[in-house]
């Protein structure tokens, strides 16, 4: 389903779907849509400067956006404030358009938090990294507000790659047996990594949901005026008690998995360029301007708005401070259990040892040898007198150097520390083999 051609220009001879599509953004106006391209840019901009720290090593990892700008704005601007949301781990546009501080994402991929924002708050849950899990999640939140009246809905972000876990399958199952107020919103970004779509499945992923026995609408994921439209409708049916939809956004990740990936591996730069000539933003900027809403001096000033997004970005994310490490026991329940409590203390007691160490032996002077040995070593205690200083020390006879790993006797022997500052006991001394022994 499509609105917006690649090129820009509003589609005209629309399907049957399209058109009943078309009432759900008959309200949308030049204004909405300038708005929509500014969020898109700054998503882009989020995303170019948290990849850019990422290789500047201030973030331990980022899964990048670039290219499903429009899938993730389009279907966070159908949301209703009461309704939640259930990311996986690149929906920072979403995130971003349900109000989340774009720091608190970055702090979570540079490992300061464990989370990072209030979900309540924001109707945007956590990120979830066990690939797939999240649908389970919004199903059983569907199922919970469903039973309270409440009249919201939830909608639940995946890709193709997590298409095939048993989780979805599962969660397709319980929301359509259930009737469960849920939109199942699958970025279909081409790669669940570096295997293609086309070796996860024959038919479209939206063909799936009719085994389940609900929708499935196939929408172009580039096109932010139709996923925004078909969001709204499938929305307006899990409201409406119709239970769930299936909406497969067709896209194109135009960057990597994650910033630890290298798409190059497995897919070819005429591939991506034929994906670049549908780039989102470049649509809809297209259709802006042949409205005449985009100007030059408009788009150098979302361009700048969004530069100092991203030196904001950029500021406050080098100011996090780094976790006290008694905090990670914060958030594990409401009211602390019993092990937990004593986990915490251990930790306290450990991180207590470490900042007042426990005195240790002192270093053994090192041994002295006859000075006839071939592994005699100098000592301040054993230093020759100063009347022999001139006179050279008989030739020792030669003798093969010990093993490596051995200790000769009456070599000095080590004493080790271990990281708490406690010392451990040095092996005991070998016995030399008779070529490696000392002349009496």
């Amino acid at each position: 389903m499509q609105l917006l051609t690649p090129s820009g220009r509003r589609v005209t001879a629309a399907t049957e779907r399209e058109s009943a599509m078309e009432a759900h953004v008959a309200d949308v106006d030049m204004a909405d849509l300038l708005a929509m391209y500014t969020d898109m840019v700054i998503v882009r901009r989020l995303d170019e400067e948290a990849t850019a720290l990422q290789r500047q090593g201030e973030l331990g990892l980022w899964a990048p956006l670039r290219g499903q700008e429009a899938a993730q704005v389009g279907s966070a601007r159908a949301l209703a404030p009461d309704d939640m949301a259930f990311p996986s781990y690149r929906e920072h546009g979403v995130a971003y358009c349900r109000g989340v501080d774009p720091v608190a994402v970055l702090s979570l991929f540079r490992g300061v938090t464990h989370g990072g924002w209030d979900p309540t708050e924001h109707g945007f849950a956590l990120y979830a990294i066990v690939v797939g899990s999240q649908t389970l999640h919004a199903t059983g939140y569907a199922m919970g507000v469903s039973r309270d009246g409440g009249g919201c809905a939830t909608i639940a972000y995946f890709g193709d790659g997590a298409s095939s876990q048993g989780d979805v399958s599962e969660a397709f199952g319980w929301a359509a047996v259930f009737g469960a107020p849920v939109v199942f919103f699958c970025q279909n970004n081409q790669y669940a990594i570096s295997e293609p779509t086309i070796r996860q499945s024959r038919v479209p992923l939206c063909q799936r949901a009719a085994g389940y026995g609900f929708p499935g609408v196939r929408v172009d994921g580039n096109d932010v005026l139709a996923t925004l439209a078909a969001t709204r409708w499938a929305l307006a049916r899990a409201r409406a008690g119709e239970g769930p939809t299936l909406l497969e956004a067709v896209t194109y990740r135009m960057g990597a998995h994650t910033t630890a990936d290298d798409p190059t591996r497995y897919r070819d730069s005429d591939e991506v360029a034929s994906w670049a000539e549908r780039d989102p933003l470049a649509r809809l900027r297209a259709y802006l301007a042949a409205q005449g809403t985009l100007d030059g001096a408009a788009e150098a000033g979302i361009a700048a708005r969004a530069d100092e997004f991203a030196a904001d970005l950029r500021r406050r994310c080098l100011a996090l401070p780094d976790p006290a490490p008694l905090s990670m026991f914060d958030h594990v329940h409401v009211d602390e259990s019993g092990h937990v409590a004593a986990e915490r203390a251990d930790l306290a007691e450990l991180l207590a040892a470490e900042d007042d160490p426990p005195p240790t032996a002192p270093e053994p002077s090192p041994a002295v040898l006859p000075a006839s040995s071939p592994r005699a070593v100098s000592s301040p205690s054993a230093a020759a007198p100063p009347s022999a200083a001139s006179s050279p020390p008989p030739a020792a006879p030669s003798s093969p150097a010990p093993s490596p790993g051995s200790s000769a006797p009456g070599s000095p022997l080590a004493v080790g520390l271990v990281p708490a500052g406690r010392p451990v006991a040095a092996p005991p001394p070998q016995s030399p083999g008779p070529e490696a022994s000392c002349p009496r």
